[in-house]
């Protein structure tokens, strides 16, 4: 199989590095921010990306009827991984989880006020699926859609919980219980996050990044903002999962982080002894290596399944997902071993061994084996989807 771009493919890549080279601002791009440098979060970074909204990028490959280009997705996967190699805002929640799904599943209605919106970049999205009792669980999610005919909607009642964005996004895309049954009882709400009955509350992570908590009392949203059908929520919400294991979490950051440890390596000395000459040390690199190709090449498979068509590839994005973020912790361990005492020297600190960055994403890393479903769950959904094993109940 050849993993090489094509010519067209590599005249993209060329024509995003010189996008990017052109639009170079510290406001919008920090690779410290590990994998949180993806989320659109400052004016900055919204103007940024409305700036590449008007190269027609942000959906490259949507259908044109609806402002795309019907790209392949390879295409995608090239600006995603440029966007994540320099520390900028990425493409994964709009135009991928939120904006996919509506092309699959939503109404006319939500198609001609969301999607322009989307491809401009004039909008922000919060995912909610989390809950306090739920976790990783979305089917066990128990925020409360009741059915008001008088209205013509529903009340919604509950909790979210680790919702990154709702601070500074306009509207929620939010999964709620309209009936008893665990996964075919939860509908698709888009709502908006200035409603008075919403309330937004910070909480901060060990990566030194907001997310929140939100609590809803007595929301009311109507019909017109439910994402499909009634009660099949948890569909869309699966096959958006795929696409965000996948889209949220990039190659690109491993691969510099991976150079970063072993330029270090390469010139530092333990012991008046080059680093690079001690067995364990070079084993430990290789297999790191190793691994990264690996990781890469996974990521490579679930575009190649992806550009096939139908479903977004299940197994493939589990699959990528799990190995990826296991490696960038493993990754992160090791820049901190090897990196020695001076590896607990944050980001900015004058001599501090890779600029700093061995403790940053120490702490960072951690979270990504969380988001998008955590590894315990990409293990099952792996074990029972490819490998046809029994539920773990």
């Amino acid at each position: 199989m050849d993993f090489e771009l094509t010519p067209e493919q590599r005249s993209f890549a060329d024509s995003v590095e010189r996008f990017l080279e052109a639009n170079q601002d510290p406001d919008v791009f920090d690779v410290t921010r590990e994998n949180m440098a993806q989320v659109v979060d400052t004016p900055a970074r919204r103007a940024f990306m409305r700036r590449l909204g008007e190269q027609g990028w942000l959906g490259i490959t949507w259908p044109e009827e609806w402002g795309g280009q019907d790209g392949d997705g390879i295409l995608e996967y090239i600006l995603n991984e440029a966007l994540a190699g320099r520390g900028g805002p990425q493409i994964g929640k709009g135009v991928g989880i939120i904006g996919k799904t509506i092309l699959a599943v939503g109404s006319e209605r939500l198609k001609a006020e969301f999607l322009p919106k989307i491809l401009r970049n004039e909008v922000e999205f919060a995912v909610g699926y989390s809950e306090p009792e739920a976790g990783s669980d979305a089917a066990s999610m128990r925020l409360r859609a009741t059915r008001d005919d008088a209205q013509g909607g529903w009340i919604l009642n509950g909790q979210k919980t680790w919702t990154t964005s709702a601070h500074f996004a306009e509207w929620y895309w939010v999964g709620a219980r309209t009936a008893p049954p665990k996964h075919h009882g939860i509908t698709l709400f888009l709502v908006p996050l200035d409603h008075p009955r919403i309330t937004v509350r910070g909480i901060w992570t060990m990566g030194d990044e907001r997310t929140n908590d939100v609590f809803f009392d007595d929301v009311f949203v109507p019909d017109d903002y439910v994402v499909g059908e009634v009660d099949k929520g948890f569909q869309y919400i699966s096959q958006a999962l795929d696409l965000e294991r996948f889209t949220m979490f990039a190659f690109a950051p491993i691969a510099q982080r991976l150079d970063l440890l072993t330029t270090y390596v390469r010139t530092a000395t333990r012991d008046d002894e080059p680093l690079s000459e001690d067995p364990v040390v070079r084993r430990t690199m290789a297999t790191l290596a190793t691994e990264a190709e690996v990781a890469r090449l996974l990521g490579l498979r679930v575009v190649a399944a992806a550009d096939k068509g139908g479903a977004p590839p299940t197994t493939e994005a589990s699959e990528y997902k799990l190995f990826a973020t296991e490696l960038s912790k493993r990754l992160a361990d090791a820049s901190m071993d090897l990196g020695g005492p001076g590896a607990q020297l944050r980001v900015g600190t004058e001599d501090a061994p890779m600029a700093g960055r061995a403790e940053s994403t120490y702490r960072y890393t951690v979270l990504d084996t969380i988001g998008g479903g955590t590894s315990e769950v990409q293990r099952n959904i792996i074990a029972r989807r490819k490998l046809g094993l029994p539920k773990n109940f």
